[in-house]
């Protein structure tokens, strides 16, 4: 059966992991935006890692039951509520036919998943259901759609219920503001004194900024090289455009660019910077590659112990 889309909300997106081994054709990854949040959603319900869920940025959406199953909300805070009951994400909830779920405004955080006993069921578009609104790949019509009112989520019913919630522990702390960065190799584009600058200074999120990147406004950065030879993008390159306005790419990044980057932002720092809203002040802290993979095993080694 499915949850029928009573209002689509500003942007709910079907997401998984990403669609990975196309960015030689100029096909970008696209997947969740807060992977810590998408991750645990299916360890909760012994999902598949990569089982598909709806990515919910911001709320107003409104959701109908047609059969019993499990779902698990997790990521911000968007208000969310059961039958007109609220419900507090990072745990599982039971769902009976005729259920209506429903998400407001956010309480703190930007985006929320959702996912459903099983994952939602959805044809992938070259082997990924990721919505790529840019691109219009991936989601329920593989053209890379939002959700819309009437849409069906189809999923397996389900009677059995486990009771669920993530240790408090291992909850991200959406309140922290500063996003760890590995400095790359053209860091050397920039004097000391712009690094430090870059270290030190405040960042105002843009409301200019989507699923693509997040844009900042604050200290300009200059650089010593005013562009490079376009090359290869990866997840959470900082790239320093002309305007010295640092721009943070993420889940649906364009596959090449060509200006110069101070560095990348870890995937648990990237999560964390897109459950920031526009407005909010963050702040940049380098890390070494080692100090990056050992967060990166340790969060791993989390969701293994726990399944």
């Amino acid at each position: 059966m499915a949850f029928k889309v009573i209002k689509p909300g500003l942007l709910a997106l079907l997401q998984d992991l990403g669609r990975h081994g196309h960015q030689s054709i100029g096909l970008t990854t696209g997947g969740p935006m807060d992977e810590v949040a998408f991750r645990w959603g299916n360890a909760l319900l012994e999902n598949a890692p990569n089982a598909a869920q709806v990515e919910i940025t911001f709320g107003m959406l409104s959701l109908e039951a047609q059969s019993d199953t499990s779902i698990t909300i997790t990521g911000a805070d968007l208000g969310a509520t059961l039958n007109g009951k609220s419900i507090t994400p990072w745990q599982t909830y039971a769902i009976k036919k005729n259920d209506v779920l429903a998400f407001h405004q956010p309480v703190w955080g930007l985006r929320a998943y959702l996912a459903v006993k099983g994952g939602f069921l959805c044809e992938p578009t070259l082997g990924s259901v990721a919505t790529v609104m840019r691109e219009k790949i991936g989601g329920l019509t593989g053209k890379g759609d939002k959700l819309q009112k009437g849409d069906l989520l189809a999923y397996q019913t389900g009677a059995v219920h486990r009771q669920k919630s993530v240790p408090r522990l291992a909850i991200p702390n959406y309140s922290v503001k500063e996003i760890p960065v590995i400095l790359g190799y053209q860091y050397q584009c920039f004097s000391s004194l712009e690094r430090a600058n870059f270290f030190s200074s405040d960042y105002q999120v843009s409301s200019n900024s989507d699923r693509m990147g997040y844009r900042l406004e604050g200290q300009a950065i200059s650089s010593d090289t005013k562009g490079i030879i376009s090359e290869g993008i990866a997840y959470g390159a900082v790239q320093i455009p002309k305007d010295g306005q640092p721009i943070v790419l993420l889940r649906d990044r364009q596959t090449i660019g060509g200006y110069p980057k101070m560095g990348c932002v870890t995937r648990v720092g990237g999560g964390i910077l897109a459950q920031q809203k526009p407005g909010d002040i963050i702040q940049f802290t380098p890390i070494t590659v080692d100090q990056a993979e050992r967060e990166r095993y340790l969060q791993m080694a989390r969701f293994a112990q726990w399944r």
